[in-house]
Order: C-alpha cells, then sequence, then structure tokens
C-alpha cells in the first residue's frame, strides 16, 4: 500500500510542471545573446561607452583637421564584443541619440554636424567597422587560448580600421575640407599610432571581456 501511494506520488510530481523547485536565492539565469531584453540592455550599454569616449578631452595634432578621440576604441569595442549586428545597432543608437540633439559627438556638439564635418567620412565608416570587426572576430577559434585570442581580435580591429575607417576618412577630408589625395593621406597617417595602440586595448579588453561573459561570444564559437 505505501508503496503504490509512493509510486502515485512520484508519478504525480513528474507530470506537474508546477513541482519543478524554483531558483535558490541568487542562483545565476541563463540569459543567452538571444534574449531580446539582453541585446537592447548591451545595445544601450555600448552607445553609452560610445558616447562617453566620445566627449572625453580630444587631442588636436598639428595642422590634422581632426582632433584624436576614443571614438574609434568604442566602434571598435562594440563590434568585436557584441558581434557584428548588434554592434552596429550600438553605434547607429549612438548617432541617433546625437542627430535627435544630445551633444554625445566629438568636442561636445549634436546634431547633423557630423555628417557634414571634416571628420564626416570617419563618421561613416563606424558602422561599417563595427561590422567588420564583428564578422571577423566570429572566425576567431573557440579552442584558441586566450594569448593568441587577443592578438586575433587586434589584428581584426586593425584590418577594419585600415580596410574601411582610413579610406572613408580620407574621401572625407579630400570632400570637406578641400585637401588633395596626399595631404588627406598625409594628414590621416598622424592617427595610425593611436589607432595602433587602440587595437592592442580592444584586443585584451574584448578577450577579457569575452572570457568573463562568454554568453556573450557569437554562437558559432560557443558551439564550436
Amino acid at each position: 500500500m505505501t508503496g503504490t501511494t509512493t509510486g502515485s506520488t512520484g508519478s504525480t510530481e513528474a507530470s506537474d510542471p508546477m513541482g519543478a523547485q524554483p531558483a535558490r536565492l541568487g542562483e545565476r539565469r541563463d540569459l543567452t545573446r538571444s534574449t531580446t531584453a539582453t541585446d537592447v540592455a548591451l545595445v544601450a550599454t555600448f552607445a553609452a561607452l560610445l558616447a562617453v569616449c566620445s566627449i572625453l578631452p580630444a587631442i588636436t595634432v598639428g595642422v590634422v583637421p581632426v582632433p584624436i578621440t576614443l571614438q574609434t576604441f568604442a566602434v571598435l569595442l562594440c563590434g568585436a564584443v557584441l558581434g557584428p549586428w548588434r554592434g552596429l545597432l550600438a553605434v547607429l543608437l549612438y548617432f541617433a541619440v546625437g542627430v535627435a540633439g544630445v551633444p554625445v559627438f566629438s568636442m561636445g556638439v549634436s546634431g547633423l554636424v557630423i555628417f557634414t564635418g571634416v571628420s564626416a567620412g570617419y563618421a561613416v565608416s563606424f558602422p561599417l567597422a563595427a561590422v567588420v570587426v564583428g564578422l571577423l572576430v566570429r572566425l576567431v577559434p573557440a579552442l584558441a587560448g586566450q594569448t593568441l585570442r587577443s592578438v586575433l581580435v587586434m589584428l581584426a580591429c586593425a584590418v577594419a580600421t585600415a580596410a574601411v575607417v582610413y579610406p572613408l576618412g580620407i574621401a572625407g577630408m579630400m570632400w570637406r575640407a578641400d585637401l588633395s589625395f596626399g595631404a588627406a593621406f598625409t594628414a590621416n597617417a598622424a592617427f595610425v599610432p593611436a589607432d595602433l595602440v587602440k587595437c592592442v586595448a580592444v584586443g585584451v579588453v574584448a578577450t577579457a571581456v569575452l572570457r568573463a561573459f562568454p554568453t556573450l561570444a557569437p554562437v558559432s564559437r560557443r558551439r564550436g
């Protein structure tokens, strides 16, 4: 009689979905990158980071018409950590906030001036650079060690900078500052040393973030 009662109770508990025990207090819930709320929060957070890096004091180098800021660092970090599409959304959200009138652009400006000044080419390149970095970082092997991964992320950032940011930035200076190609190329060369440091920094920071929060990594890498 006792055995029959126990079996019946066990059967009832197994079939009752409410019978599952609640999560313990303080237990971490698995919020993956596919969770809409998580995606929105991450996009907003990195857009805010980009805004902070943009309004920090800029460095002016000689007669170069475009100041050196941490914008590029934040843009590359968006793509490296969030992936191509969420990184793109973070940059676009940052632009939307600035165009709406919030002074989050370099030198504390807002509005459409970022797309009409001498730095217009660099601004246009940012969303594309985030996508390129995100796609390249997806190719980093999941089993790569931390040092190798940092180096590969750094190289991905360098490729995106050289292939996307620089050509569009040079074109923008030729268009808006009326510079010759040679003069614009020389002016752009002033950014190279600082950008190399930024690429190294992104490689180190992105690797550390993805190690601490592996669910942020692209799905293809986590399954690899």
